[in-house]
């Protein structure tokens, strides 16, 4: 039988602010150098899922949850099912985060899921990391740090998620330990795919724009992209992090216009704010790894590699599934949690010191 301290096979459960479906991913890893990646797997929302999960959106603990408590719970049952694995890393539904209010809310009871399993979950990151004094977000610049240096990468590099919101790690791979000063920076840098798909929803009906098409015919209002400039947010240091819906106050901008270049310019916000993250990296990196949906989007992707002036590729290029990078990053973060080993530290979340965050309830 594995011990806590050989690697062991785990199932990471994530379910973004993108509200699609739920990735699971199984590494079998000791939360360190050793990873060696199992099967993967993706259950979709439905749309009458996805429209619940709409309407709780910013909702905080309390009453009138339960239905979408329940629809999240099962859908990461089904997505968990024929996996054989010692332990499930849960991340559970993000609904709200306020990081300025020490809070952050992701629907989904670990405890109620080890029993529905019957494998020991582990679940609820981000907490003591806010208790630290941390963000609480984003968690996956750790297993960024491992990947880095599993490629064999040698110069900074970073790995940009374009999931609902976009968030950057900056990795500098010749650090042997992701919370060593010098080794990690890490933070949102603004909107990636919810607006976008927000907007689209809302005008069209449509779930996303595929390949960033919608976009390429359009063109972006110049006007609020200039009022980019005026967010306090862009201008902060990192680390920093973001709700969902922080900049959900530019589509009452676009309430005229075309749809194509209402998606030009949303794509263009997301591609402005991750040109703007360059100026918070100790140096600036010559190459630059996507992973989340919003890799697929070719528009997406041609805009950001204008804005940061270097190449931009997917994870793929280093051999890795981009679709499941934070579902790996998340299986990969259980086993540390069953270890003992940190998490986040001040250079991804603003913690105090090194955080080992996560509650582990047995089966």
């Amino acid at each position: 039988m594995a011990t806590e301290f050989e690697p062991i096979r785990v199932l990471g459960l994530m379910s973004g602010t993108s509200i699609d479906g739920v990735d699971a991913a199984v590494l079998e890893t000791d939360g360190e150098g050793a990873i060696t990646f199992g099967p993967t797997s993706f259950e979709p929302y439905s749309k009458a899922e996805r429209a619940v999960l709409r309407k709780v959106m910013g909702s905080w603990p309390g009453p009138g949850l339960e239905q979408a408590a329940e629809l999240v719970l099962e859908a990461h049952k089904r997505a968990a099912l024929g996996k054989d694995v010692h332990a499930v890393g849960f991340h559970g539904q993000t609904l709200a985060h306020d990081p300025d209010g020490a809070r952050t809310h992701q629907l989904g009871c670990g405890a109620t899921l080890a029993k529905m399993l019957g494998r020991d979950v582990i679940w609820d990151f981000r907490t003591a990391d806010m208790t630290a004094g941390g963000q609480g977000a984003p968690l996956a610049p750790f297993y960024h740090h491992a990947l880095a240096r599993r490629a064999g990468l040698t110069q900074p590099v970073a790995f940009l998620n374009l999931g609902g919101v976009a968030n950057v790690t900056w990795v500098n791979p010749q650090i042997a330990r992701p919370e060593a000063p010098g080794a990690l920076v890490a933070f949102d840098t603004g909107p990636a795919n919810a607006l976008l798909d927000d907007f689209l929803s809302a005008r069209a009906g449509l779930a996303f724009d595929e390949d960033g098409r919608l976009a390429a015919r359009g063109t972006a209002n110049q006007s609020v992209l200039d009022e980019l400039s005026d967010l306090t947010y862009l201008a902060k240091p990192a680390p920093k992090s973001l709700d969902r819906d922080s900049f959900a106050h530019v589509l009452t901008r676009l309430t005229g216009g075309t749809l194509e270049d209402g998606a030009a310019t949303l794509t263009a916000i997301t591609a402005s704010c991750v040109g703007r993250a360059v100026d918070l990296m100790p140096v600036a990196p010559t190459k630059w790894f996507a992973c989340g949906g919003g890799r697929h989007n070719l528009t997406m992707m041609a805009m950001i590699e204008d804005a940061i002036g270097a190449d931009i590729k997917p994870v793929e290029a280093l051999g890795f599934d981009g679709d499941m990078l934070e579902a790996q990053a998340f299986a990969w973060l259980a086993v540390r949690v069953m270890r003992g080993l940190p998490t986040s530290c001040p250079s991804t979340t603003g913690c105090t010191s090194p955080v080992s965050g996560g509650i582990i309830s047995r089966a």
